[in-house]
């Protein structure tokens, strides 16, 4: 990961764990909100752990394939305790989630499991789980959403005070893949590592 990224991701958590003093000051859920977003294979799972364990939060991966009603998703929502993590990901691949403001047909990702689309829950049940019931219950909470696909998704899920935090998570960097080589190989200069660099910075060209 860049490290100027990785740098605002931990400085952002180290924040909002110090302001519980703020939050109840103004009346305001001690809850955050991050939404992971990139192509497939870039660490963003790897993320959501390394956020866990940094916190020492518990996580609780919410598969809404399972969620068959709005009343199913509040009741799943408040079973989740204080002190965690919980994880939506591939929001991109439900339906409920999609811009309700463009009417053409929604095309199915070809990595999205057909039998999470089209669920029996709306979209203001899962924007009203994430900031009003659920946000009146507990403290010291994290969401975290995943997509590969951002553009489709509704800007009322986006907004800050629901996803806080849009961290884009995209291919390895020349100094990421040094810092890779580093901490497997502990190897910090290689005549190799140029060549590599090139190689890298030329298929950033090319993926623009």
């Amino acid at each position: 990961m860049d490290h100027n990224l990785k740098k605002s991701i931990i400085d952002d958590i180290d924040r909002f764990l110090a302001r519980k003093d703020y939050y109840k000051r103004i009346g305001k859920a001690w809850k955050r909100g991050y939404l992971l977003y990139g192509p497939p294979g870039t660490g963003k799972s790897s993320l959501i752990a390394a956020m866990a364990n940094y916190l020492k939060f518990d996580v609780y991966d919410l598969e809404l394939a399972h969620i068959t009603s709005d009343a199913d998703l509040r009741k799943t929502m408040l079973d989740i305790h204080r002190k965690s993590i919980t994880v939506i990901e591939d929001i991109d691949c439900n339906s409920t989630a999609h811009n309700r403001s463009n009417n053409r047909s929604r095309s199915k990702s070809d990595d999205c499991d057909e039998s999470i689309y089209d669920k029996q829950f709306s979209l203001s049940s899962l924007l009203n789980c994430i900031d009003g019931l659920w946000s009146s219950c507990g403290e010291e909470r994290i969401i975290v959403f995943t997509t590969n696909r951002k553009e489709v998704l509704d800007p009322a899920l986006l907004r800050p005070g629901r996803m806080d935090m849009h961290v884009h998570m995209s291919y390895c960097t020349s100094e990421g893949f040094r810092v890779l080589v580093y901490n497997y190989l502990g190897i910090k200069e290689h005549k190799l590592l140029e060549e590599i660099d090139e190689s890298i910075n030329c298929l950033k060209k090319l993926m623009v």
